[in-house]
């Protein structure tokens, strides 16, 4: 491995210190910097990235996607509709207060109460307490991915949470894109506290002294997070020396780090989705289901993996990537411009339509330029677009409102599995249960809802398989969405900067575990 000696490393060194345990301090950039520091307001990359620094989930996926144990030491299960988990002892909140039963019970009722999470875990009915140390969660019938969801319980400092503020604001609000307690405020048991925080600035983070994990080989005793959105602006500030370590990698610049010296790239194949929706309750023209056809046969998506992305993507026919439960072979991208002429004619639009669409441009990679590729495709139809492109601070709200005609969105599936794609972005919309809540394009089809419902409680996985795959085809066949490509994750950093270990698919980096040298 190649090695990078920083001054600060150096000047240790010279000290008599020792270089492998020394602690480190890092600056990390990214395209964007966390929304709020409520870990159940926004379900995204972000809020979630956050969430593996200040708090721990009950349970983590490692790098080959199989459970590993955090806040829960054990769990089994108890009957076909039970599963007991058995909580770490000795664990500290950031507050100095210790993790109990009681946290993780106040947590779940938070969470079902969430607009953005309550989808997740509508299948998990209650979350009870046994003792001070052991919990169990009931389902609604048999459900085969309670380990997968309880990744998305962190435990939040119950009492740090409750009560009211200076305000008289109770404590425990949960407000979407709004100013809460939560928003501002937070007491986790993660690897690191926040110390300042200026939203689109800086997020300077410090090593918990009292961290549970003595077993974690991370030495990074503080980091900042700063947004820097233009993707060429980020790796002159890696190749510079003024930040250790970024994400995301434009395809751009692969070739720009890989022949830097002292600087390392890290890849790996994608299972993020990235779509647009297609708003049926804006624009009247998209309730046809000729128009959506063609539309999807206008959009070149392989050509957009090729050129925009660079090859560091694959086309999508579907939502499922290659491996997953639901993933259909037989479905393929379908670019074929006389055929989305002719469907346009067909439903009487041979002249074509105006439509509005928006789309990030710094959340997902090259996302403006996905937009403006696809925005100039769609003219070869008649198909005139007014795009807008916002950063993600001022997407997200937008999105919330599906105020446009076309909105783009990326997801990589909570669960790991393929049913959650559809759960959020293509079933019936509904308030009550979270379900649908991302679709924006306000498809609905109760064949659809009645398959992805009966796969979550199905055991055998090849008759899950089966439904999964049904609902992917019936969602291709109806142009519920314009699929695109899958993305792939990347980083890159300095070479002394090991983030190897703790990089993953969902991209997560686990910094607690980060090694620097």
């Amino acid at each position: 491995m190649k090695t990078f000696k920083s001054k600060i490393a150096l000047a240790m060194m010279a000290a008599g210190l020792s270089f492998a345990a020394s602690a480190a301090d890092i600056t990390v950039a990214y395209d964007a910097d966390p929304v709020s520091l409520d870990p159940h307001e926004q379900l995204s990359g972000g809020t979630l990235q956050l969430s593996h620094m200040v708090f721990d989930p009950l349970v983590r996926f490692n790098q080959s996607m199989e459970f590993e144990p955090r806040l829960a030491e054990s769990w089994e299960r108890v009957d076909n509709e039970t599963m007991r988990f058995n909580l770490r002892k000795g664990v500290k909140f950031h507050s100095g207060n210790a993790l109990t039963a009681d946290d993780v019970v106040w947590t779940f009722n938070r969470l079902k109460s969430s607009p953005d999470f309550k989808g997740i875990f509508a299948p998990l009915v209650s979350l009870t307490k046994v003792d001070d140390y052991t919990v169990e969660i009931k389902t609604d019938g048999t459900y085969p991915l309670i380990e997968n969801v309880a990744t998305y319980i962190f435990p939040m400092d119950s009492k740090f949470y409750s009560g009211k503020t200076a305000e008289g604001k109770d404590k425990a609000e949960l407000v979407k894109h709004g100013n809460s307690f939560a928003s501002a405020n937070l007491s986790g048991t993660g690897p690191f506290i926040v110390k300042e925080r200026e939203q689109g600035v800086k997020v300077e983070f410090e090593r918990f002294a009292d961290y549970w994990d003595n077993a974690s080989g991370g030495n990074v005793d503080k980091l900042t997070l700063v947004p820097i959105k233009e993707d060429a602006t980020r790796v002159a500030a890696l190749l510079s020396g003024d930040v250790d370590m970024i994400a995301p990698v434009s395809p751009n610049d692969y070739k720009r780090i890989q022949k830097a010296k002292d600087v390392d790239l890290y890849t790996m194949p994608g299972t993020r989705i990235i779509t647009f929706q297609m708003n049926q309750n804006s624009n009247p023209a998209l309730k046809d289901v000729r128009v959506r056809q063609a539309i999807v046969y206008a959009v070149n998506n392989e050509g957009i993996a090729k050129k925009v992305m660079k090859g560091a993507a694959t086309a999508s026919a579907q939502q499922s990537p290659p491996g997953y439960a639901g993933y259909n072979d037989s479905l393929k991208p379908r670019y074929d411009l006389n055929k989305a002429k002719q469907l346009m004619k067909d439903a009487g639009y041979a002249d074509g339509f105006k439509l509005t669409m928006m789309a990030p441009n710094n959340r997902y990679v090259n996302d403006d330029k996905i937009a403006q590729a696809t925005a100039a495709m769609l003219s070869k139809i008649g198909i005139k677009v007014d795009l807008k492109t916002m950063p993600k601070a001022q997407y997200w709200p937008e999105f919330d409102k599906c105020a446009a005609d076309m909105l783009m969105i990326g997801w990589h599936p909570d669960t790991e599995d393929s049913a959650n794609f559809t759960e959020f972005l293509a079933m019936t919309r509904n308030a009550d249960t979270g379900k649908g809540q991302y679709n924006c394009g306000h498809y609905s089809n109760g064949e659809v809802d009645k398959l992805v419902n009966a796969a979550n409680k199905e055991t055998d996985l090849n008759k899950r398989n089966a439904m999964l795959k049904q609902v992917e085809e019936t969602l291709y066949n109806e142009a519920a969405f314009l699929p695109l490509h899958w993305q792939d994750p990347s980083w890159a950093a300095k070479s002394n900067v090991e983030i190897g270990p703790i990089v993953n698919g969902m991209n997560f980096p686990y910094f607690g575990d980060l090694v620097v040298k």
